[in-house]
């Protein structure tokens, strides 16, 4: 095993190309108001693995690869398995409403 940094994350974008974001979250007490404070960082990884949204994995740090990335996607530790997305169904299921005619008005005839 070497020295280099190993953090776990969850990836929240793999729409580049073999690149994925992935979201470190850090959880710790504040050392002078004892509140307990919650961080996020979002970094970008290298990504020869295919990994998806959601999916929970440990990234190991290397040298740089281009402007934005210095981490690689080390081991996916859990797939996270998508379904359809939530609005999806509900606008596909949701009854259509039939729009009142806005064309020309109707002139009744006299006689």
């Amino acid at each position: 095993m070497n020295d280099r940094r190993r953090i776990t994350g969850v990836v929240t974008s793999n729409k580049m190309t073999k690149t994925v974001v992935v979201e470190i979250g850090r959880t710790f007490r504040h050392p002078l108001y004892r509140k307990v404070v919650h961080l996020s960082k979002r970094v970008k990884a290298h990504d020869e693995l295919g990994c998806q949204i959601g999916d929970q994995v440990q990234i190991v740090e290397s040298r740089p690869i281009s402007r934005d990335k210095r981490w690689v996607v080390e081991s996916i530790i859990k797939r996270e398995i998508r379904t359809a997305d939530v609005g999806v169904t509900e606008v596909a299921t949701a009854p259509e409403v039939a729009a009142p005619d806005v064309g020309e008005p109707t002139v009744e005839a006299q006689p």
